[in-house]
């Protein structure tokens, strides 16, 4: 049966965050960044296995966190990169050779859904490729900065809203697919080949700045209990 490995990027410094401690490794109602997001992506059924990148230093104790957690799936915890993209890029060296799809999701997004992760997954079985997105609700305008401060640009175009999309993880694609963007050192659309947009969620947020951490502690306390 083939697998669907599931990678969780979780290398990054978040430095955006204000910490010393990696936003992954903050804590939500006691509880780190990646392990809430880890909980997200074991409890799809569809997922066969789970890979999470880290920096090298941390990856000792985050498998002992890990372990802590009984999941189903085998979830190993390997050496990331400096990038998110280096990171992906090294667990791809980890998958079996029987993967069918992979699942990339960031581990600073923990209030993904079963349901938005199980129909992304779906789309990907269909076309090769999909991802999380949500319609742009702002205008969007697009800039240039050159030769001007800092904190000022100048509009050169406006974009239309109903071609803009903010993209949201898990992306998902066709284990090959994703092999060969990486090895060409390119994005999958730039492949040639499609990759749809599966509607997601304004709660799935990606924390990057300390705000973030309050609108997740309210997203996650207005959750409906499982007891």
């Amino acid at each position: 049966m083939a697998q669907i490995v599931a990678i969780l990027a979780a290398a990054g410094l978040g430095t955006r965050m204000g910490h010393e401690t990696p936003k992954q490794f903050l804590e939500l109602n006691g509880v780190p960044l990646v392990i809430l997001s880890l909980r997200r992506v074991a409890a799809c059924p569809l997922v066969t296995q789970i890979i999470v990148a880290t920096r090298a230093e941390d990856v000792e104790r985050l498998d002992a966190r890990i372990q802590q957690e009984g999941f189903t799936q085998p979830v190993h915890v390997v050496k990331g990169g400096n990038s998110r993209q280096a990171s992906v890029g090294e667990a791809l060296r980890h998958i079996p050779e029987d993967t069918e799809l992979v699942v990339v999701h960031d581990a600073v997004r923990p209030l993904v859904t079963v349901e938005h992760i199980t129909r992304v997954i779906e789309e990907a079985r269909r076309c090769k490729a999909a991802i999380l997105g949500i319609p742009a609700m702002d205008t969007v305008k697009e800039v240039k900065r050159a030769s001007l401060p800092k904190d000022v640009a100048l509009i050169t175009a406006t974009v239309p809203r109903e071609r803009v999309v903010l993209a949201q993880t898990p992306q998902v694609f066709q284990a090959q697919l994703l092999k060969d963007a990486f090895a060409r050192a390119g994005l999958v659309e730039r492949l040639g080949l499609e990759v749809r947009v599966v509607h997601g969620s304004e709660r799935n947020i990606k924390i990057t700045k300390p705000a973030d951490m309050e609108l997740a502690r309210f997203y996650l306390q207005s959750e409906p209990s499982k007891s």
